[in-house]
């Protein structure tokens, strides 16, 4: 009797990925020319350098650490919306969101993002962010410009942050409009870390290697990650669980990091994929308090940062 050839295994689907590493990186590009297209179009409307911040004095005359990001009204791809369509219509984009979150999958946020380079930072500005866990600069940013969320390093933390009481029903979607490299702020992204759950930012993370950080939670759970960082050209596209860790250093670049970023969950609770990744997480799935770094006007009253080692 003839011996038949053993079957090939098939590749792990988008759901099981997620379930063993917490993220997804797609395996082809968005439309390439379609991002240089909508980065241009961005950078006509803005010039990403010191004009984009107060003056000091400006600044300490009426302090806002509350309400300096994008929202319905004040962001800036809502003038874009056509341009979008590279994203929110790729056919494998929508295969995979499909899978996860159900074919009814809904956004729940889009905007850009912007990593600022050390040479657009005016001097008494970089002196008091430095070493601080979260450098979103919106608070320091002119209120015409706050239609972009502006980072300048980010320390690892979850996408659970913003949503107290709420439990993992959503995904990151995260878009380089251009080339990232290693010097271009990326995204550093923590392998398995969703698996412990919802923690509170700051992060219990101890480095073990080069590539590999030990991670532990509050209930007396540890495992270790593998660091995986986010480079990519133009039109590379990732998703990730709400739990994942990840982060950014500070643009080291002569330029600036421009990306969008989306919130994309569920609509409804018929099964889907989140439930199979959900489903093997070994921490809470929601928290009430989801940060302690900040003191009661919103300012950081915790200076530590692990991702500028990494």
């Amino acid at each position: 009797m003839a011996l038949s050839a053993p079957a090939t295994p098939s590749p792990p689907s988008v759901t099981d990925t997620l379930v063993d590493t917490g993220a997804y990186l797609f395996d082809h590009r968005l439309d390439a020319a379609a991002a240089a297209d909508l980065l241009g179009k961005i950078r006509e409307q803005r010039s990403f350098d010191h004009r984009l911040f107060q003056d000091e004095a400006t600044f300490d005359a009426d302090p806002q650490f509350r309400g300096v990001n994008p929202r319905p009204g004040r962001n800036l791809l809502e003038q874009f919306e056509p341009d979008l369509a590279f994203v929110e219509q790729d056919p494998g984009l929508v295969a995979v969101l499909s899978e996860v979150l159900g074919p009814d999958y809904v956004v729940m946020d889009r905007k850009v993002v912007c990593g600022v380079p050390a040479r657009s930072i005016p001097a008494w500005l970089k002196a008091r962010i430095d070493g601080a866990p979260v450098n979103n600069l919106g608070p320091y940013v002119k209120p015409e410009y706050r239609d972009v969320t502006y980072f300048y390093g980010i320390d690892f933390h979850q996408d659970i942050i913003d949503y107290r009481d709420r439990e993992a029903d959503f995904l990151t979607l995260y878009v380089y409009l251009h080339p990232v490299r290693r010097i271009d702020a990326p995204l550093f992204l923590l392998e398995g870390s969703h698996r412990l759950g919802a923690t509170p930012f700051p992060h219990s993370l101890t480095r073990q290697g080069p590539e590999v950080w030990r991670y532990s939670s509050p209930d007396g759970q540890s495992t270790d990650v593998k660091q995986t960082v986010l480079t990519g050209e133009a039109g590379f596209a990732a998703v990730w669980h709400p739990f994942t860790l990840h982060g950014t250093q500070p643009d080291a670049a002569d330029h600036e990091r421009i990306s969008l970023r989306y919130l994309v969950s569920r609509a409804s609770r018929a099964a889907n994929g989140m439930d199979t990744v959900n489903a093997a997480i070994r921490g809470p799935l929601s928290l009430p308090t989801t940060r302690v770094d900040l003191a009661e006007d919103g300012s950081a009253r915790i200076r530590s940062n692990v991702v500028r080692d990494a």
